[in-house]
Order: structure tokens, then C-alpha cells, then sequence
């Protein structure tokens, strides 16, 4: 009963928020584009680049032609004096200037950006465009708001016995094996089973093994909650029958899974999430390929959890006024320059293949949803090499400093040229453990001929041009993934 009145009494202020914001549009048209993707999937770097090209006059010919009217983009104060602005600013120096990569997201951040522009009638006009980046961890904690401590605990730990979760879950589930969920309530016990709980899922998360399905997102990104009883809680094994004693293990971590989604996820949802227009989920797909099959078949589930949570539909007067709903879903793989631009239809396959039974139910629902391969800042360019008598087509770039997944030091300095092979037509080959690693990837290591073993190198940004900062960046279908978002209401 007070889960459903707290779903109506959220209802009841988005409701507001939604005639508040409508309000503002009609004098002032504004676009809330939410920017998400697990961990390391280049947030940050894409919505850099995105700013940069538009601040600096970047080349966007699919973005540009289809408008021809844009006249300049400026930074403004951000709405929001709660949310932490986005370091546009630090970041492209970090790109440019110290060339490396900029921190992942952490947490969530907002930037504004106002886009001139002339109406096909002559008339000048402005769009608002607030991007809001946030972590996809947290949303994957939205479908706890609909289910109890119970039912959680049980999926949870369905889901961390099956492999490779299983040896990475063994340390949680020897403590696990220990406690009653009936004794009475041990603030030891918790705190012992929270932390080992938390190891599990950063280990999950690791590069080895590039698990995606890792609720509850804050405790891999805790924050300012570090310690504090809402993240204080694991799963327990429940008999299933009756209910929890008052006073036990089992009512104490009940009670503080219910005070998580009342702190974390609901205002989420509230102040953030609910209200955006527009979003785009980042996928590091090539992570997935490194650990095999299973991240892939894990990756999969978490991305379908992904679109199943956002509240999708065509965007109508009354939907605006009481309701609003995103009306366009942009599903792109990242890192797109780390392949042969032959491989780039096949990576959007593979990725649409993941999505395709969630994204048909948004559809249905009016929403408009794409899948696009890119690279928001492009680290390496083509070139045909040859080797051993074959001419191969290869991407060269600068290789971060320190040994790779193959055994190989890179002095971060030195360009080399690798061979990433050619992803299958067929995706279907991908997500099955039983097929061969020559029929789910096919290709050429830097170092040799052979069958590539799905690990990446990892490339430095691209050196700086002549014009320094000011200049724009290199991308891969940064243009196109700006058309799809936004540039239907550049009319």
C-alpha cells in the first residue's frame, strides 16, 4: 500500500514539473537530452565532443545539411543549481592539450547549450539544449522501484551462480552460507555481507569479465552515501514462505533496500530522469567481445533493462502538459575507430540485435529508435598494410603507455598499426558460447596472422592540430547521431 502511494505522489509532482516545464518551452523551445551507458562507455568524451563541434564549427555535413540553418551554438547557465555543471572546459584540455582520456561519469551533471538558427520562413530562432549525463548504472536500479526485498534477493542470487559469476560471487556466498535471515539484526553482519556483496559486482565489472547486470548502481558509485545504512544491505537466501520477524537480519535489510530506492532512485527518477525529451545510451560492445559470449549475453539483458525503463511514446500536447515521455532512443556502439570502417555495418547489427526485442515495444509505443556505430573523438585513421604477401586493411594510432592484453610495452608515443579483423555479418554466431571463436570473430592481431582473441588495443586521442584547442575533433557519425536527436526540432 505505501509503495503504491508513494508511485502516486511521484505522479502527482511530475505532473507539476511537466506544466512547469511546458510553460517555459512555449516562449523558450528546449530539448532535455539524457546521455547514459555503462561503465567506460565514453560519456564524458561524447558529450565533449558534441560541444566542441558545435562551439568550434566542427565538420557535421549529415547534421548540417539536413538543417543548413544553424548560425552559432553558445554555452548558457545551466537551470538546475542543484546539479554539479558539466567540466566541458577541463575536459577538451584533457583531450587536447594532456591527451588523454577524461574521468568516467560518476555521477550526474548538466550542461547548456543554446543553438541559433533561421526557420526555412527567414525567422531566427533558438533551441535550448540541456544535456544531462548520468551514469547507466542507475538505470538499471529503476525496476527495483517495482519489486520487493524478496524478490530482488532471489534474482540476485540466481544470477550470481551462474558462470563466470560464480567463482567471482564465492567469498559473498561462503558468508552467505552463515547467516539467518531470521536471527536477530547484526550491524556487523550487514556490513560484512554489503562489502563482499560490493566486491562481487566490481569484479563482475572488470574488463575480464565486463558483466553489465550489476544492480544496485550505487554501491559501485556510492558518493556521499559511502557508509550509510541505505547501502548497507545484500541479498539473503529466504525460505520464501512467511514474513520477516520484526527486529531480524531479514527485516533490517528489508527495510533498508526500501529506504535505497526512497533516497536514491526515487529522486532520480523525479528530478532527472522523468523529464528528459531525448536520449542516448553508449555501448562499449567491443568490452563485451573481449570477455566472450556471456558479457555479450549479459550485456544484452542489461540493455533490454535499459529500454524497458524509460517511459517512451509519442510526444503529444497532453503527454507534455502531464506525462512526459521520451519520443527518440539512440542506441550507439562506441569506439567505432577501433575497427575497419568495414566492420561498422556489422557492429550495428550486432548491436540492434540486442535491442531489437525491447526497442519493437518502444516503437509500438510511438517512440522513434535507432542504432548507430561511432566514435565521438576519432583516435586512429585507415590504411592497407601488407604483411606476409597480403595486402590488410589495418587502423594506425598511438597506443596507450604500458603493456597491452597481448604482452606487448608501448612507450605512448609511437604510432603502430594493427589489424582488428572483420566482425561476422551474422551476429547471431556472437552470443553463442558453443560456436567457435574462428566463426564469432575473424582476424588479424598487430603482431600476427592468426585468429584475433577479441582484445583491443587502447588508443591515445589523436595529436592535436595546428589550430590547438580551437580546432575541431575527428569523429565517426557524430553528425548522424545529431540529426536523429535533435534535428527535427531545428525547423
Amino acid at each position: 500500500m505505501s509503495s503504491r502511494f508513494s508511485d502516486l505522489v511521484e505522479e502527482a509532482r511530475l505532473s507539476l514539473q511537466a506544466l512547469a516545464d511546458y510553460g517555459d518551452q512555449f516562449f523558450h523551445p528546449a530539448v532535455r537530452l539524457g546521455v547514459t551507458g555503462l561503465s567506460r562507455s565514453g560519456k564524458t568524451v561524447f558529450i565533449t565532443a558534441l560541444v566542441h563541434a558545435m562551439l568550434r564549427g566542427g565538420r557535421l555535413p549529415v547534421f548540417e545539411a539536413a538543417s543548413g540553418r544553424i548560425a552559432k551554438a553558445r554555452l548558457s547557465p545551466q537551470p538546475d543549481d542543484a546539479v554539479p555543471r558539466f567540466a566541458y572546459e577541463d575536459h577538451i584540455r584533457t583531450l587536447v592539450e594532456a591527451r588523454q582520456w577524461p574521468h568516467s561519469t560518476t555521477d550526474i551533471s548538466e550542461l547548456r547549450l543554446v543553438i541559433d538558427y533561421q526557420r526555412a520562413s527567414g525567422a531566427d530562432r533558438s533551441l535550448t539544449l540541456d544535456i544531462v549525463d548520468y551514469p547507466g548504472e542507475w538505470l538499471l536500479d529503476l525496476p527495483l522501484l517495482h519489486k520487493s526485498y524478496e524478490e530482488w534477493s532471489a534474482e540476485s542470487l540466481m544470477l550470481s551462480r551462474k558462470a563466470p559469476r560464480a567463482e567471482l560471487a564465492a567469498p559473498w556466498h561462503g558468508l552467505l552460507a552463515t547467516l539467518d535471515p531470521l536471527a536477530a539484526a547484526d550491524e556487523q553482519a550487514a556490513r560484512a555481507s554489503a562489502k563482499l556483496f560490493t566486491d562481487y559486482l566490481r569484479a563482475c565489472r572488470d574488463e575480464r569479465f565486463a558483466m553489465s547486470m550489476l544492480p544496485p548502481g550505487r554501491f559501485l558509485m556510492p558518493g556521499s552515501l559511502a557508509g550509510s545504512p541505505a547501502l548497507t544491505f545484500a541479498p539473503l537466501e529466504l525460505s520464501g514462505a512467511g514474513d520477516a520477524p520484526a527486529g531480524s537480519l531479514w527485516e533490517m535489510m528489508r527495510r533498508r533496500f526500501e529506504a535505497y530506492k526512497d533516497v536514491v532512485v526515487r529522486p532520480f527518477f523525479r528530478d532527472h530522469f522523468a523529464r528528459l525529451d531525448r536520449q542516448i545510451v553508449l555501448v562499449d560492445a567491443l568490452a563485451a567481445f573481449n570477455a566472450g559470449p556471456e558479457a555479450l549475453a549479459d550485456l544484452q539483458a542489461a540493455l533490454a533493462g535499459i529500454l524497458d525503463c524509460f517511459r517512451v511514446g509519442r510526444g503529444t500536447f497532453f503527454s507534455a502538459l502531464l506525462r512526459p515521455r521520451i519520443d527518440r532512443i539512440l542506441f550507439a556502439a562506441t569506439k567505432a575507430d577501433h575497427l575497419h570502417h568495414a566492420s561498422h555495418d556489422p557492429l550495428e547489427a550486432i548491436l540492434r540485435r540486442m535491442v531489437e526485442g525491447a526497442a519493437k515495444r518502444a516503437e509500438f509505443a510511438g517512440a522513434a529508435v535507432d542504432v548507430a556505430a561511432l566514435a565521438a573523438v576519432r583516435a586512429t585513421r585507415e590504411a592497407r598494410v601488407r604483411r606476409g604477401g597480403d595486402d590488410l586493411p589495418s587502423i594506425i594510432g598511438t597506443p596507450a603507455a604500458g603493456e597491452s592484453a597481448h604482452g606487448e610495452f608501448f612507450d605512448g608515443e609511437t604510432d603502430v598499426a594493427t589489424f582488428p579483423g572483420d566482425l561476422p555479418m551474422a551476429p547471431d554466431s556472437l552470443f553463442d558460447p558453443a560456436a567457435p571463436a574462428q566463426a564469432q570473430f575473424r582476424g588479424l592481431s598487430h603482431g600476427a596472422a592468426g585468429d584475433a582473441d577479441f582484445r583491443f588495443l587502447r588508443f591515445r586521442p589523436p595529436r592535436a592540430p595546428a589550430a590547438g584547442i580551437d580546432a575541431p575533433l575527428p569523429h565517426i557519425r557524430l553528425d548522424r547521431a545529431l540529426q536523429f536527436l535533435i534535428g527535427d526540432r531545428l525547423r
